[in-house]
């Protein structure tokens, strides 16, 4: 079989920033599983929010706390507010799409929640109102973000948390981002329930 320069390019540009990504963010997965944690303990649920593709990552976070990851156990209490079509097309019909999350977060949040926001090209202002509507709920905040610095980074309080990819594309972030999820899911199964 001949070897496709693509197929190693594209593997060989995710396993190096994989690497990077194991080498730099265990420390601050470790904390935002913590910050997960603590908000689940004091009965709060996560809700998370994303666009395009990466509103599926949302909606696979949110099912592995909400169902299972890779053991049974009790359900946790989360949501993916991208997730309800109807409230979604909704909102944007009355033109308010930068609304879409916030006014979910509004309605829905409450003071001790944790909002997970996964953010792939970084400048979304639905995103960006999300975020400013957890915190007029006294919500945490939790961004995955593909670039180290962008606008949603500046409206980060000390008690949130950011996971920062090494500035790639949305393409290269996806699979980045799964295994963050499946890192954080993995996390907050044992601190929850042990091993």
């Amino acid at each position: 079989m001949a070897d496709s320069p693509l197929l190693s390019s594209f593997f060989a540009e995710h396993m190096e920033n994989a690497a990077q990504v194991a080498g730099e963010l265990p420390e601050q997965m470790s904390t935002a599983a913590d910050g997960i944690v603590e908000t689940l303990l004091n009965d709060g649920k996560v809700m998370m929010c994303a666009n395009g593709n990466a509103n599926t990552l949302a909606q696979y976070f949110s099912t592995n706390l909400l169902n299972r990851f890779d053991q049974d156990r009790p359900a946790l209490p989360a949501m993916n507010l991208g997730a309800d079509g109807t409230t979604y097309s909704a909102i944007c019909r009355d033109n308010r799409f930068n609304e879409t999350f916030s006014r979910q977060v509004r309605a829905l949040g409450k003071e001790g929640d944790l909002l997970v926001v996964i953010v792939d090209d970084g400048h979304k202002a639905n995103l960006i109102q999300a975020i400013q509507a957890a915190h007029d709920r006294d919500m945490r905040v939790l961004i995955l973000s593909a670039q180290q610095k962008t606008d949603v980074h500046s409206l980060l309080q000390q008690e949130d948390h950011a996971l920062a990819l090494p500035d790639v594309t949305p393409v290269q972030a996806s699979t980045l981002f799964l295994l963050i999820v499946n890192a954080l899911s993995a996390l907050v199964d044992d601190k929850l329930f042990g091993g």
